[in-house]
């Protein structure tokens, strides 16, 4: 299938990927204080069988990763959403000094995450649990059975989505029957196992393209990630000593579009009236036919919606800054049944 028939699966049906990332298992009774010693969120009013994000930063308070953090009664299990490896996870917590009683496995044995996400993604959810899939609340987990898995494996599914429409990921040491399971029902639905580009398109059109383009070392400012800050917390987690608060006259991501068709590097220099004023940092895949989108870093005020400005080029394309999401997802107006 082209990234275009993947697009439209996402936003019409559901459309089913593993994630290639490892995942990293927490256990013991004070793994929540080894959490907050890094994690840019508190976990003092986190409760079991929810789920958040949070952002892992370096000493020098640049961004590490974007991890999903969900919380169960007996484990804690960190999902990254951006792109880091399991020998980075390892010398990244393994730098810091674990509470005694905790145990930190990256990359356990057997275990994935499956994630399935569409305007009809709550059908599939639907048949692993006994009472109606609208009482799984956004951000809740709940414990599943996969069937014809293993007597001993076990698996859970969170309620949280990175394409805007409705979504869920599934944690499992049944990976491969659970992988099976999910996609057959999917494609009973008319879903599909999709491909990455579709995926980082949607996600980027919803409001997080940080998840494909990559925010390792970054500014966190310029990044637009200091959302995921926890400004009442500095000084307690690694890296906060180094963060400053932004400011409406620091440079700052923003998505623009072009002409469907256009090309864009992903480097080029954005102008405004013939000056330059930034760089585009990344472009989308082209799932969407009816426009190319893209992010850039630009000066203050131009990261505002609604700004026509041009790239650098022979041919000058040029492009208008947005707001996002750009895309109405279908599960923002369509109920569960």
């Amino acid at each position: 299938m082209t990234a275009q028939t993947d697009y439209q699966i996402i936003r019409n049906s559901i459309a089913v990927h593993t994630l290639g990332a490892p995942l990293v298992r927490l256990t013991g009774d004070d793994r929540l204080e080894f959490l907050d010693g890094f994690l840019s969120r508190s976990s003092d009013f986190v409760d079991p069988d929810t789920a958040r994000e949070c952002l892992a930063l370096g000493d020098d308070g640049r961004p590490f990763a974007i991890l999903l953090h969900l919380e169960l009664d007996e484990v804690s299990w960190l999902v990254p959403r951006s792109a880091v490896g399991a020998e980075e996870l390892v010398d990244y917590l393994g730098s810091m000094d674990v509470p005694d009683g905790v145990t930190v496995d990256v990359a356990p044995s057997g275990w994935r995450a499956i994630a399935f996400e569409g305007a009809g993604a709550w059908k599939v959810a639907g048949d692993f649990i006994d009472y109606d899939i609208s009482g799984l609340v956004l951000h809740g987990i709940t414990e599943i059975t996969i069937p014809g898995a293993d007597r001993g494996t076990s698996a859970i599914m969170a309620r949280v989505s990175t394409s805007g429409e409705y979504g869920y990921l599934v944690v499992t040491d049944a990976a491969g029957i659970a992988e099976l399971t999910i996609a057959e029902k999917a494609r009973a639905l008319g879903g599909a196992v999709i491909g990455d580009a579709a995926l980082a398109r949607v996600e980027a059109e919803a409001g997080t393209p940080h998840y494909a383009f990559g925010i390792r070392g970054r500014d966190l400012t310029e990044m637009d990630l200091s959302w995921l800050i926890d400004w009442n917390r500095i000084g307690e987690f690694r890296g906060s000593d180094a963060l400053t608060a932004p400011t409406r006259e620091q440079r700052r991501l923003v998505p623009f579009i072009a002409a469907a068709g256009s090309t864009i590097e992903p480097s080029a220099p954005v102008l405004a009236d013939g000056q330059r004023i930034g760089e585009v940092i990344y472009v989308t895949p082209s799932a969407n036919p009816d426009e190319e989108l893209g992010f850039a870093i630009v000066e203050a005020p131009f990261w505002v919606p609604g700004i026509e400005l041009s790239l650098e080029g022979e041919d000058g394309t040029t492009i208008r800054t947005v707001a996002l999401p750009r895309v109405l997802a279908r599960s923002s107006v369509e109920r569960m049944a």
